[in-house]
């Protein structure tokens, strides 16, 4: 019993440790932004918070060699949170900035907190190129950051019919499937 109280503690401590917000480098004369979000976009829905999707990384990593900077901006509930920077690098997927929502309010309105972060990209001068989500809020926030709807992907999430509503030019249902478009249809930045 003793042993199930020190893991109740200390997984709830895991929890309190949130991710700081990151910050925003300056933009460069080569500044080209790719937006991923995590739950359900990286991975095969948003509860399956340890699981990949079949070639996820493959695609973001094929868009980081063609010169984009690759930002992830995600609502995970805090005690999810701490194991993000490490779950990325584990399982190859490219460097880049990660945005996590810091309190309940941001939580709580995820498609107001995406549509801050990215809107604040655009002011320091980055260029929004391609965005990647799995629901109506991802769809709602790179609306409202000005991303064109012809580079707006939805992936649908494992087990669903369908991708969620939302404004995007194509539903996929896996990363597989969009690494041909990648390949031949995004233009290298380099």
């Amino acid at each position: 019993m003793r042993y199930l109280l020190h893991l109740i503690l200390l997984l709830s401590l895991l929890g309190c440790s949130h991710i700081p917000p990151a910050r925003i480098p300056p933009s460069h004369s080569n500044a080209s932004v790719i937006v991923s979000d995590i739950d359900g976009t990286l991975t095969p829905t948003v509860l399956s918070v340890y699981a990949v999707r079949p070639d996820a990384a493959e695609a973001l990593n094929a868009l980081a060699n063609k010169g984009y900077t690759i930002i992830y901006v995600t609502t995970r509930v805090p005690l999810f949170q701490s194991g993000l920077p490490g779950w990325l690098r584990a399982n190859g997927f490219p460097d880049g900035a990660l945005h996590v929502a810091q309190s309940s309010e941001e939580r709580d309105h995820p498609e107001q907190f995406k549509a801050r972060v990215l809107k604040d990209y655009v002011k320091q001068g980055w260029q929004l190129e391609y965005a990647y989500g799995d629901s109506s809020t991802d769809f709602a926030a790179y609306a409202e950051a000005g991303i064109p709807r012809e580079r707006v992907f939805a992936l649908k999430r494992s087990g669903h019919e369908d991708c969620q509503k939302g404004i995007y030019q194509a539903c996929l249902d896996g990363w597989t499937e969009h690494l041909p478009y990648i390949d031949k249809e995004i233009a290298s930045k380099r």
